[in-house]
Parts: C-alpha cells; sequence; structure tokens
C-alpha cells in the first residue's frame, strides 16, 4: 500500500504551505495550525461530548464527581461509537480574539534569547581577551592559566564549534520545522546539532497518545491524543474507576457464593453441588473482571516528564523499534488472551512527535523502512502493526498515530548512493541538505574556540583535570596538524576530544591537579590509531627481515610512501624489471592495485613510451609492490615512485635507498599534490631514510613533529625531471638522462605552481 502523494502536492503537517501559497508564512501561524490540526480526531471524526465513561474517569482523577472546571479544558476521548473526540477549552482565546502583539512568540527572557539569535555569534566568556592578539599566539589571545576560567555555554547550539553554516541552518530548520540532510565525515557534530535543534523546539505542544480497545473490532485498537501528563491522569482514573467495580464485583460474587452454598448445604443438602456452583460463579466473576482490566487505556507516547521537545535516536533500528510493533500474544483464545491495545508498541516515529527524529548511516535502513518513513513524513501519522507476519500482532492495526516530528538523516559521502530517492527528496523539498566541513580557517577567534571546546570536553566528562594553557595550545597544534592543510584547523571533533580524554586519563592516573602539556604529548603516543599501530608493527619486521633498505643505491627499486586509514604513515617499496617480451611489449604492474593505483601506472607508462630511445613494444615492463597486503594500493601517489623504478631499470642507473617518495604525475611530466603528506615525512623518517621528495604544492601542508624535524630533510619538487635528479646514481649519467627527459617533457601547469586542492589523493 501506498501512501506517497504528489510532488507537487505540498503537505502542511510540517510547517510546509500548500502549493500556490506564499512560502514566506510565518512560523507562528503554522505552528498553531499545527496544534488545531492535532485537535481533530486522528480519523477524521468528531464528536459533540465525550463518552460517559472517559469523563466520569477524567472526573475521578481530580477527586470529584463533578466536570474539573479548573482548567476549562474536555478532554477527548471514544465516544458511544468508538469515534475520537474533540479538545475544547473555554479558556483559550481564538487567534483572532489575541492582538498583534500575542499573536508573536513569546519576548525572549535573559535566560532564553530568541532563536534568531543563538549560535551565529557565539564568543568565549568568562576569560579576558586581548584586543590584537598576536598571530602566532595558539589561543587566539585569551589570557588563561587553565580551562577552569572558560565559560561553558549552557546551549548545545552555542557549543557548536566550526560549522556556521550547518548551525545556522539548525536555527533556521527549528523555527520553520523543516527536515535536514547532514552529509560528512564521521566526529564533525551531526549529532550534536540533532539535539541542539531538539533544545529549540517549543515544548509546549507536546502530547501524550493513549491507545483504547475497540467493543466493535479488538484489532483496531483506538488512538486519542491529549496534552502533556494528562495522559498519566487519564490512566491513573481508569485504574480507579477499574478498582472501584472490581471490588463491587467482588462483594456480590462472595454474596453470591455464600447464598449457593448456604442453600446447597441447608435446604438441598448437596454440598458437593454447592461448592461446584461456587466455583463456576468465581469464574465467570473473573472473567468479567478481565473484561474491565480490558477497558483500561494504553498510555503509548508519555511526556509528562519531558523537559524539552524529543529527540529520538533511531540510528540502525530494526523496523519495529523505528515504526512501532505489537507484541506476539501466545494466549490467543479462552479468554486468557492480552487485550490487543495492550500490546501495541510505539515506536521511534511515534515518540519523536513534536520533537526531532535522528537518523545517522540512513543508507543502511532497509528499503521498506524507508519507504515507511517517507509515509510517515508525508501524511505526519502512521498506523502501528505487527512487523511479524508469523505473530498475532500482525493481525492487529491501529488507528493512526501522529508522527509530527522533525527528521534530521545523516551520514557519510556514500549514505545518498543507497538512500532512497524519493525519501531523499522529501528532505531535499521540504527541508535542506548540508555538507559538514572537516577543516576551518585557522584564526584567532577559531583558537579561542578550540579552547572552550577543550573546557567542554572537560566538564563534559566530569573525572578530568583541568587543561593548564600550555596543554590547550599543544591540542590546538595537533587540530592544525590533523587538519592536513596550512592555515587551517580540523573540525573532526570526535578524535580530537578522544586526544583530551586520554591526555585527562593520564593526568588523573598520576593524582595530578592539571592536565599539562607533557601529558598530551604522552596522549599523542597512546592514542595512536590501529592503523598507526600497524604501521609502526610493518616498519619493525621489515628491518629484521632486511625488507627495508635506506642506503646504498639499487637498480629498479625506490622507497615510496602511503597511508593507512586517515593518521598512518607507511614506506611501500616498488620495484621495477625489464624483460624481453614473448609477444606484444606490456606494463604489467602487481600488488592489489586498486582501480585509481592502475590508471596511475597507465600515465607513467606514457612517459615512460616517450622517454625510452628503446623499443619497448618488445619489452615487458613489470613493476611491483612489495608487501601491500589484502588492501591493496588506492590512489595515485605512487606515481613519481613508479617512474622513477621504471626508468631507473631501463638505464640500469641506481636509486638512493636513503631517500623517500610521494606524488601524483601528469602525462606531461608535473609532479602534483597529494594527502597525507606529513604522515609520510614521518614514516619515512621512522624508516630510517635521511631525505624526502613531496610535491611542491604539498610544502605548506607539512607539519611534522618536532622530533622529527632534524631526522629528515624535505625536499620540495614540480617535475619529474627534478625528481630524477635528485634520486638516480652518478653525476654524468643522471645529467644526460634529465637533459633528455626535460626535452620531451613539458609543463601543463602554470610557472606559478599547483594550488593544493581541498581534497588530494590520500594515498
Amino acid at each position: 500500500m501506498s501512501n506517497e502523494k504528489d510532488e507537487n502536492e505540498r503537505p502542511t503537517e510540517h510547517g510546509a504551505p500548500p502549493s500556490g501559497e506564499d512560502d514566506s508564512t510565518d512560523a507562528v501561524d503554522s505552528d498553531r495550525d499545527g496544534v488545531d490540526r492535532e485537535r481533530r480526531s486522528t480519523d477524521g471524526a468528531a464528536a459533540e461530548d465525550p463518552s460517559a465513561e472517559d469523563q466520569a474517569a477524567e472526573n475521578a482523577s481530580n477527586g470529584d464527581d463533578s466536570p474539573d472546571e479548573s482548567d476549562g479544558m474536555i478532554y477527548p476521548g471514544p465516544d458511544s461509537n468508538g469515534a475520537l473526540t474533540t479538545e475544547t477549552s473555554e479558556d483559550v482565546p481564538t487567534e483572532e480574539a489575541l492582538p498583534d502583539a500575542d499573536r508573536d512568540r513569546e519576548e525572549p527572557t535573559d535566560d532564553q534569547p530568541l532563536i534568531d539569535e543563538l549560535g551565529s555569534d557565539v564568543e568565549v566568556h568568562g576569560a579576558e581577551v586581548e584586543e590584537d592578539p598576536d598571530e602566532e599566539d595558539l589561543l587566539g589571545g585569551l589570557k588563561i592559566n587553565s580551562t577552569e576560567e572558560i565559560e561553558i555555554p549552557d546551549r548545545l547550539v552555542d557549543q557548536v564549534i566550526g560549522q556556521e553554516h550547518a548551525r545556522d541552518v539548525i536555527i533556521k530548520a527549528a523555527k520553520q520545522r523543516r527536515h535536514v540532510m547532514m552529509i560528512g565525515s564521521p566526529g564533525t557534530g551531526k549529532s550534536m546539532l540533532a539535539k541542539a535543534m531538539a533544545e529549540m523546539l517549543p515544548k509546549e505542544e507536546l502530547q501524550d497518545v493513549l491507545v483504547y480497545h475497540n467493543p466493535d473490532d479488538g484489532n483496531n485498537p483506538k488512538v486519542r491524543t491529549v496534552p502533556a501528563s494528562k495522559g498519566e491522569q487519564i490512566v491513573d482514573a481508569h485504574k480507579e474507576e477499574a478498582r472501584k467495580r472490581n471490588q463491587m464485583r467482588s462483594f456480590l460474587m462472595w454474596i453470591i457464593i455464600a447464598v449457593v452454598l448456604g442453600y446447597a448445604l441447608i435446604i438441598a443438602g448437596q454440598i458437593l453441588l454447592g461448592i461446584i456452583a461456587a466455583g463456576v460463579i468465581w469464574l465467570a466473576f473473573r472473567y468479567m473482571n478481565r473484561g474491565s482490566d480490558a477497558m483500561i487505556p494504553n498510555l503509548l507516547v508519555n511526556n509528562a516528564d519531558t523537559k524539552t521537545a524529543p529527540f529520538e535516536e533511531a540510528t540502525g533500528a530494526h523496523a519495529g523499534a523505528l515504526l512501532g510493533d505489537v507484541r506476539h500474544d501466545p494466549f490467543q483464545s479462552g479468554g486468557m488472551e492480552t487485550p490487543s491495545h495492550d500490546r501495541v508498541e510505539a515506536g521511534a516515529i511515534h515518540t519523536a512527535n513534536k520533537g526531532v527524529l535522528f537518523i545517522d548511516e540512513i543508507n543502511t535502513l532497509d528499503i521498506r523502512s524507508q519507504q515507511h518513513l517517507m509515509t510517515a513524513i508525508q501524511e505526519g501519522e502512521f498506523s502501528i502493526t505487527g512487523q511479524s507476519e508469523r505473530s498475532s500482532g500482525a493481525m492487529v492495526q491501529t488507528e493512526p498515530v501522529p508522527t509530527d516530528f522533525v527528521m534530521i538523516a545523516a551520514g557519510n559521502l556514500d549514505a545518498m548512493e543507497n538512500m532512497h530517492p524519493a525519501l531523499r527528496s522529501r528532505i531535499k523539498g521540504y527541508g535542506y541538505e548540508v555538507y559538514m566541513e572537516d577543516t576551518i580557517e585557522d584564526t584567532p577567534e577559531m583558537r579561542r574556540k578550540y579552547a572552550r571546546f577543550v573546557a567542554q570536553e572537560v566538564a563534559n566528562d566530569g573525572r578530568l583535570p583541568e587543561f593548564t594553557a600550555e596543554a590547550i595550545e599543544e591540542v590546538i597544534l595537533e587540530a592544525k596538524r590533523r587538519a592536513g592543510r596550512k592555515g587551517h584547523l580540523t573540525l573532526l571533533f570526535r578524535n580530537l576530544g578522544g586526544l583530551v580524554r586520554v591526555a585527562g586519563d593520564i593526568a588523573r592516573s598520576e593524582e595530578a591537579e592539571y592536565t599539562t602539556r607533557e601529558h598530551v604529548l604522552q596522549a599523542k603516543g597512546r592514542s595512536r590509531s590501529i592503523e598507526q599501530q600497524l604501521a609502526d608493527d610493518f616498519i619493525e619486521r621489515r628491518k629484521d627481515y632486511e625488507l627495508q633498505v635506506s642506503e646504498g643505491y639499487v637498480v629498479g627499486r625506490v622507497n615510496g610512501l602511503a597511508v593507512m586509514g586517515e593518521d598512518s604513515g607507511i614506506m611501500l617499496p616498488v620495484m621495477a624489471e625489464v624483460a624481453p617480451s614473448q609477444g606484444p611489449g606490456e606494463v604489467i604492474a602487481t600488488g592489489q592495485l586498486k582501480e585509481m593505483a592502475q590508471e596511475s601506472v597507465s600515465n607513467v607508462s606514457a612517459i615512460i613510451k616517450k622517454f625510452s630511445d628503446e623499443n619497448i613494444s618488445e619489452k615487458d615492463i613489470h613493476i611491483q609492490f612489495i608487501q601491500t597486503g589484502q588492501q591493496g594500493v588506492d590512489g595515485d601517489s605512487a606515481s613519481i615512485t613508479v617512474a622513477t623504478a621504471v626508468i631507473s631499470a631501463l638505464e640500469g642507473v641506481g636509486v638512493d635507498q636513503s631517500l623517500a617518495m610521494t606524488g601524483s604525475l601528469s602525462v606531461r611530466g608535473d609532479v602534483l599534490p597529494v594527502g597525507g603528506v606529513t604522515h609520510k615525512i614521518e614514516a619515512a623518517a621512522k624508516a630510517g631514510c635521511d631525505r624526502v621528495i613531496i610535491p611542491a604544492a604539498n610544502e605548506q601542508d607539512v607539519m611534522i613533529e618536532d622530533e622529527y624535524e632534524e631526522m629528515i630533510e624535505v625536499i620540495p619538487v614540480s617535475h619529474i625531471s627534478e625528481v630524477l635528479e635528485i634520486a638516480l646514481e652518478g653525476e654524468p649519467e643522471t645529467d644526460s638522462l634529465v637533459d633528455r627527459l626535460k626535452s620531451i617533457t613539458g609543463s601543463a601547469l602554470n610557472e606559478q605552481g599547483v594550488a593544493n586542492p581541498s581534497n588530494p589523493s590520500p594515498q
């Protein structure tokens, strides 16, 4: 069954105006319309008066036999026909009766600013800031001794750092109740922004949802919505009424049993017959009591204790947890069955009503769940039924339950590939799409916010010693280093927060009063990623088995560099050999090369064909990437390594083994920028190399640790001829090779060099 509407028919459940109306309608009016819509029954039926039983139950909850007039409110309930009634209130004025000033949002207090004022202009409070801070000051001019001098904002939206665009979108989306899809790397603050939106949504619109037994069809329970906290009162009132009825029936039962036993014993003289009759009477009254208990409603959604609008995280939720479910009942007959309305369970889409539904890795939801999610978004309501077709709950289907939530979908870049296109269309058509940045420009203001980030992590953990100013500076230095770009700071805060917590744990284990710079330096060593630990282990093992050469000259062998994961460098030797061909000559590359790496080898072969004086069509060129493992090689950063190894093998000229290199290569011989140069340089230093060649465009991205600066020399190059001049053995031979290469290759780039791309190849 498909409830999908025409894309041109814009639903109004989430504040989106119908087609033809002005999209700039005030958010307050759309919110008020949403409340009015909830006051209508979910099946469109309305009754003039609530049922006598519900009215009596609500009166009982107030301790009075007469209707409660304290709030002038009559809450909806099923009427005699099973339809849902509407809410009415004598004390609530109509919108037309309100003055213009009261129609606008409530004026902000000192503790509660307007949504428009949140987020964009958040500064670091509680600490003195220099008017004109030095550019080299890692704290951005903050005059502090430790993080305890920095105030932490109360609102989550004020704690978000670096994602100004995403934060402003969330603020607008909260005001207008729009859906949002956030795409970006893990750890950039997507879930934090989603929780921040829940804080900004109005709490006064929250509702409780009750499910009632349907006397006409037990498999189609009735649904009723009431204002938050009223649901518990109604359930308690029904329980009290059921208890009174049961007491009355029990009293009547014992009187009847006593009369029957007395008659059987005194008059009829048949005591056994009297006992049997008493047992039948007892069973009959017990069955009647079960029918009375079945009239107690099931409180499906309870928002009585909710302080803010609901926030439901449904990441990886199965169908029942997301869409609601009906529990299986093993006793389905004989008067022992559980009433169907008591077996109904709310899903995340129902508990998120009037709040935020957050789903990370949205593409991992199965297609069926995504389709149902589309229906819930489009209709603003969704019936609950059993998700297992083998369960007795599959026969149960409630009336539609409100699902007026704001959805925030999140994921990595690949999330859009497996996401249902119609679901993405719903979000894009009635909301926003946001890309989460990985880095941000390094400015004094941002450095101050990063100092506040450290203070926030300490405060959120609650067990870490405060960080000194020097320790904060070291964390900010690591943020610069992990950005991989000059003049930028990383926005992968989850990983950076891990460094803060490890440093704090070290300080706490030493019972230190403050977390110092030394603790942060220790944490950098202890918090190495799995890839970095593996890379270090590979380097040590290769030294043991003499697979790693860092001195002398070898023909056709070059020390290439690669990265594992995001922050781990490793040295990757490449060997080349030229052999006579048994057929047409070809270039053969081994080592689990992936598509981009294979393409880079093909590009290199273009230069080789142009460079060689010999007819290489009669020769096979073998290229081997040593010990790449099952992961293989991806990316094109080994291009200059492959070119140098092949030219060395063709000419029989040795390559300096104390040298490592990385860089991409154009078909014209230009050395192009790559990613991860900092980690690659450090890997070369750990392997014992003295020099490393990198693309000139990456020179600005180098931020190696102090301990490696004196261990290795970094040589930037812009053309393959420069690489050969540095790497090959013997001056006369090398000079002739370089001159010949210069004569046949020309720069396809301008003399100013290559601009560093935002996302260079990671390998």
